[in-house]
């Protein structure tokens, strides 16, 4: 694909805002590298503070993708990482060059075990770190590529009683505040590198702020930032080596794409007259946009099932407080389970999509990508988030449809969103979404007219709700006024 071709799903943005995907050359680029527009497409914000939207084609949270894909992905990267600490791996391709096409047995896939060959053994295997909340599920399985390896991805859920280890802000970000919010206080105490993993490295300024705020609990010698798209400019990557510097530390970046993002100096102003046209002369920062809100026809209300998984009450349903690797027999046996009861209420050869909540990524990834390996009918992965985006119905824009719910979970004011996944204009629903939602946010506003599971059930086929419970550490009471799960 190129800038050029209309199917492109950057295409649209580029002709209207000047913004472009500039793919690195020289010494910053390598044979295997793909290029940007193979791997990410664009859209426009409705954030006064980036005009622009990476929207990437293989992480599983705005565009439903084959989650074998989104597993490969982040195994892909895992293993550049791997390369760069010195791990002996097994003679396996990692070159991402056709990355998009690429078959569903490139990689092993979670639930399913993975071969002891292709995991990376080091004498001091890293302390894996992802970003809340798109990133949560590529942390995960970058983390799963390392033998020993231990997880913990950062939160917008607080969770009284958990002591807080550190904050930091995304300043770019729709949700600017992370918190840090490990059940074992010493989760920094162990050795080894620390390996930071996000979808996209834009300006590297996010990542030095992690390190700075990790480094002053626990200081070390050596940092690893792995991004599925490295988007710095020359003056960006001086970012974190100075920090480096700075800390006595060596700091490494690691990427599948690189290059940067080209846009005029004008972007924000013609960002916001762009939304103010499509929104009709609503105001930009109206959070509920009349463009691409639903498919043009509504298929007939249907129905909605419940599955309860069959979780250990010791298991993590992620990284919010840690995932310990010796938690992976245990998530695999009970994703296996969870997809077993899952499936057989699914009709024979639907076309399914799995939704993931905000931060919940991984557990509906496990649970997608073993419905993929075990059903006939083609599986989709995506899930939920806190972004507004503008949504378009062209071809050439990555964002075709928007639907808007409230929060279900410990927040009760703003809204939340999930995108492409009612059908744009002359597509077909999906025949089936399976919705995975942890038991903090299996809440009467889950249900309610207005709410997830009956917007969902408006343009599907049919809603699956699987609740998996949330591991709360036991130093932390339960929160006040927490609903009980239906």
């Amino acid at each position: 694909m190129s800038h050029t071709d209309p199917t492109w799903s950057g295409a649209w943005v580029t002709e209207r805002l000047g913004v472009r995907l500039v793919d690195a050359t020289g010494s910053d680029a390598s044979a295997d590298t793909p290029r940007l527009a193979d791997l990410a497409g664009l859209a426009v914000r409705r954030n006064p503070r980036r005009a622009h939207l990476i929207v990437s084609e293989v992480l599983g949270k705005h565009i439903p993708v084959d989650p074998r894909v989104v597993y490969t992905a982040g195994w892909l990267l895992g293993r550049r990482v791997a390369e760069l600490l010195g791990a002996k791996l097994a003679d396996t391709d990692t070159r991402p060059g056709s990355l998009p096409g690429i078959g569903p047995d490139r990689a092993p896939a979670p639930g399913t075990g993975i071969p002891p060959a292709g995991v990376a053994h080091l004498p001091e295997p890293p302390l894996v770190f992802g970003y809340a909340e798109t990133a949560t599920a590529l942390g995960h399985v970058v983390a799963d590529v390392f033998a020993g390896a231990d997880y913990l991805h950062s939160t917008r859920r607080p969770v009284p009683g958990v002591p807080l280890l550190g904050r930091f802000d995304e300043t770019h970000s729709h949700a600017t505040e992370h918190l840090l919010l490990p059940a074992d206080p010493g989760w920094l105490d162990r050795p080894g590198p620390l390996l930071l993993v996000d979808d996209e490295l834009s300006t590297g300024r996010t990542a030095a702020a992690t390190i700075r705020a990790l480094h002053a609990v626990r200081p070390r010698a050596h940092y690893v930032v792995a991004a599925l798209l490295d988007l710095r400019t020359s003056p960006d990557r001086r970012v974190l080596a100075e920090l480096g510097a700075e800390l006595g530390a060596r700091v490494d970046v690691v990427s599948l794409g690189t290059g940067e993002v080209a846009l005029p100096d004008d972007v924000l102003e013609r960002g916001r007259a762009l939304v103010a046209a499509v929104d009709g002369g609503q105001p930009a920062t109206d959070p509920h946009p009349p463009a691409g809100t639903a498919p043009a026809t509504r298929p007939a209300p249907s129905d909605v099932s419940r599955v309860d998984a069959d979780w250990p009450a010791d298991l993590p349903e992620g990284g919010r407080h840690g995932f310990a690797a010796h938690h992976r027999p245990a998530l695999a046996d009970a994703v296996s389970r969870l997809a077993d009861r899952v499936a057989a209420g699914l009709p024979d050869d639907a076309r399914i999509l799995v939704l993931g909540t905000e931060e919940l990524m991984y557990a509906p990834l496990a649970l997608a990508c073993r419905l993929a390996q075990t059903r006939r009918g083609p599986v989709r992965f995506s899930s939920t988030t806190r972004s507004p985006v503008l949504a378009v119905d062209e071809p050439g824009y990555a964002i075709r449809t928007t639907l808007v719910f409230p929060p279900h979970d410990h927040e009760i004011d703003g809204v939340r969103f999930v995108y492409n996944v009612a059908p744009p204009r002359a597509a077909e629903p999906f025949d089936r979404i399976v919705l995975v939602v942890d038991r903090t946010a299996d809440t009467e506003r889950l249900w309610q007219d207005g709410g997830l599971v009956p917007t969902l059930r408006a343009v599907s086929g049919g809603v699956t709700v699987a609740v998996v419970p949330d591991l709360v550490p036991a130093v932390a009471a339960p929160p006040a006024g927490r609903e009980e799960p239906r």
